[in-house]
Formats: C-alpha cells, structure tokens, sequence
C-alpha cells in the first residue's frame, strides 16, 4: 500500500470514529493536503471557516499566505504536506481544549508515521507547543510561546522517528501582523536550508 492509500484509508478511519469531539458542529473533516512523499510536513492549529466549507487546510487567507512565502523559497504545495493537530473546525474558530487535543492528536501522529517527513513545521502556539511538549497535550502549558522559539531547530522524537522541528509564526498572524513576514521568510530559508541538508545526506 503506498502513502495516498495509506493516508485515505487513515482518512476513512477518522470519519467513521463517532466519538470523536467537534464532528458535530463541522461541516468537513479536514484532513490535510500536498504531496505524502514531501520532506515537509506543516502543521496547524485547526481549520477555520474556509476550511471547514471546503474540506482542505490552508484555503483561506491563511494559505494564500502561506502559499505567497513558500513561492518566496522557492517550495510549492508540491514539496511539502499540510495538516493540522485538529481534524475538525472548533465553533466561532474558538481555542482548543486540552482534552479535543488529547483525542484528535493520535490521528495526526498517524499521519506523521504514514508520510515519514525529515522535518516539521508548526505553524503557531497550540502546533509548536504539542511537538515541544513530546506530542503530550499535558506537557503544553509548560512550553515557551512561539515569539520565544520561531526559527529555531529542534530534534524530536515521535514514536521510532527522529525529526527536525523547525516552529514558525501562524500564516493568519501576518494577517494583523505585516512585520512577521520578515521573520516569516527568514525562517523559510532555515527550513529549506534543512530540507536540503536532508536531501544530501539521504
């Protein structure tokens, strides 16, 4: 079976789990997107409005963001894959709770080990808090704030993979704020930088 068989038998798996919190209230699952061969995987918080509607992380003007500084790099929706720690859209965009984290993230861990990625990308606080805290929701809060760690390489471990975490600012805060953006590619070409660093070594 290869990774896009993988992936959407994965993703059956989720629609069909009843129980899981938020599938009320959602018009979509949204699962993820990109290449499930990439080198890259960027992961969020969880979908808003856009997304819910259309299923696909990333489509609102959070991803035209996001598509804007990954062309600035050079890197197309071709090289990496997205997702996001929630499979499903909280109400009115509201903060997760820890425990719709707790039980939304073993989906996302299975991702992880389906696309086997060299280096992830959180993309804001809720992301880069989950990998910093050993993906243990629990241990979150304890987590220094993306300001503090944006751009900066850290090594994780997730189950018997060693990955490179690299935590970016959330493509919707360069929404507000247009200063991120600077920072935004200055930590793209880190990123890229190790993809191809990955590249030579593999």
């Amino acid at each position: 079976m290869d990774k896009q068989e993988e992936l959407n038998k994965l993703r059956e798996e989720i629609i069909a789990d009843t129980t899981l919190p938020l599938r009320e209230g959602a018009t979509n699952l949204v699962f993820g997107k990109g290449n499930p061969q990439a080198k890259i995987l960027f992961v969020g918080e969880a979908a808003g409005r856009q997304e819910d509607l259309q299923g696909l992380p990333f489509v609102g003007a959070a991803g035209k963001n996001l598509d804007k500084l990954l062309s600035a790099v050079g890197l197309s929706l071709d090289d990496v894959y997205i997702a996001n720690i929630l499979k499903y859209r909280p109400p009115e965009n509201r903060n997760p709770t820890s425990e719709e984290i707790r039980t939304h993230t073993p989906y996302l861990i299975k991702q992880i080990k389906i696309i086997k990625p060299k280096v992830i990308c959180s993309l804001g606080n809720y992301a880069t808090k989950f990998f910093l805290a050993g993906c243990n929701p629990d241990g979150m809060d304890k987590q220094l704030g993306i300001t503090q760690v944006h751009g900066k390489v850290k090594i994780i471990q997730i189950d018997d993979m060693t990955i490179t975490l690299i935590p970016l600012f959330h493509p919707a805060a360069i929404i507000y704020n247009q200063n991120l953006i600077i920072e935004w590619e200055k930590d793209l070409k880190i990123v890229k930088k190790e993809v191809e660093n990955h590249k030579s070594t593999s």
